[in-house]
């Protein structure tokens, strides 16, 4: 039986391992280990193999930890000494709790844990639960583990996180099923409409400049788009009368590292794209590459005098075209439903939540957190509260006329 001792460096933790033998899991084949962000080097080498989600790469976790100095816990199962699955997590304060949660927070979405894809049929609940005794036993302090947006599969592969008490997250995640190309895509997706649309606003823009379609391929373009997309968030948040989830200065500063250190792969993960017209940007989009899914992650127009004519609209027609004429199986649009997303997709996804409470606080967490959920699923679903609600905080922000919902990405 294995049960050693955490060691420590100074104050922090540097592992903590439990075996699956003192815990009764599968005759002793699973050990978990934790350990603190000096782990990370640890798990940057598991995601060489491993398959995850964008939000879980090697690169959004270590950017996200570099940038906001996040309180980090590396939890790995490991069968027969194999590493099997890793979670990278921040530990958060919630008022008088700590919550353990994936990096990033509300930015992260579609999510689905690090794992070696030739042992996950292996993985099963006991087997994870180890890993959240071993994260109790390594960090005392954390009531909570809250796993949210966890996709059920990933490219058709289970999610092994499904196999844990779970409940559906509030928000539908959308896509678009790229099957057949482009051409097919319009034929079911009322593309007669959607091409004279486009057609349309090609002669609007026109009207007023020259206009074209960029990516960002050098850290100078990333500025400009970055910035750009910010500056324009800003203003469409205020207008919602909500907070804005980008203004802190280190998220600004982490998503700034992770598109600018994706321009050294090969193909890169994260990438932006722009629509300038006249030489000024009126829609920004930001996606990431995750097997056979493009993902858009996050997107947003100009308030300005070409608002009228759709840019991100335009933006999103040409992205979706690229993505099929790149293989691309499934366009996802990622969590969030909108009018604008209905207008091309055909495969709604949802999400679920996986709560693990590690002290008797974080049981009363965890409670709130899934009436919390379901509150919110209720307002969401129903369009009579869904809409008095967006109306009140527009009339908190002092905007009283609707906003076009078109970069609630």
């Amino acid at each position: 039986m294995v049960d050693a001792a955490a060691s420590f460096d100074g104050n922090r933790v540097a592992a903590n391992e439990i075996s699956a033998r003192s815990m009764g899991a599968d005759q002793g084949r699973w050990a978990a280990t934790t350990g603190d962000g000096a782990s990370l080097a640890e798990y940057v080498q598991f995601c060489a193999s491993a398959l995850f989600a964008p939000a879980q790469s090697a690169s959004w976790v270590t950017k996200w930890a570099n940038a906001t100095g996040a309180d980090m816990v590396v939890a790995t199962l490991a069968c027969d000494a194999r590493p099997a699955l890793s979670l990278a997590l921040e530990v958060v304060r919630r008022g008088p709790f700590k919550v353990a949660r994936f990096p990033g927070g509300r930015h992260a979405n579609g999510n689905f844990a690090a794992a070696d894809p030739r042992l996950l049929l292996t993985i099963d609940g006991p087997a994870i639960r180890l890993m959240f005794k071993a994260i109790a036993r390594t960090r005392p302090d954390v009531d909570l583990i809250s796993l949210e947006r966890l996709l059920p599969d990933l490219d058709g592969i289970a999610n092994p996180l499904a196999m844990l008490p779970s409940f559906p997250s509030p928000n539908l995640a959308l896509a678009v099923d790229l099957d057949g190309g482009f051409d097919a895509l319009l034929s079911r997706a009322s593309g007669k409409r959607k091409r004279k649309k486009h057609r349309s606003q090609t002669r609007k823009f026109e009207a007023v400049g020259a206009f074209r379609r960029v990516e960002a391929r050098t850290p100078e373009e990333v500025d400009r788009l970055l910035d750009d997309f910010l500056e324009m968030k800003e203003v469409r948040f205020a207008k919602m009368g909500i907070a804005n989830v980008f203004g802190d200065r280190q998220v600004r500063d982490f998503f700034r590292a992770l598109f600018t250190d994706a321009l050294t792969e090969k193909k890169p993960t994260f990438l932006l794209h722009g629509l300038d017209v006249a030489g000024k940007l009126r829609a920004v989009t930001g996606s990431s590459r995750c097997g056979k899914r493009l993902i858009c992650e996050f997107g947003a127009i100009a308030d300005d005098d070409l608002a009228f004519a759709s840019p991100g609209d335009f933006l999103f027609f040409d992205n979706i075209l690229e993505a099929c004429e790149l293989g691309y199986e499934v366009y996802d649009f990622s969590v969030g439903d909108e009018p604008y997303k209905r207008l091309w997709c055909d495969i709604e996804v949802q999400h679920f939540e996986v709560l693990a409470p590690l002290t008797l606080k974080g049981h009363a967490l965890a409670a709130a957190m899934r009436q919390g959920a379901r509150a919110k699923a209720f307002i969401k679903n129903n369009p009579t509260v869904w809409n008095l609600t967006k109306m009140l905080r527009r009339r908190a922000a002092g905007q009283a006329a609707p906003v076009a919902a078109e970069d609630d990405s």
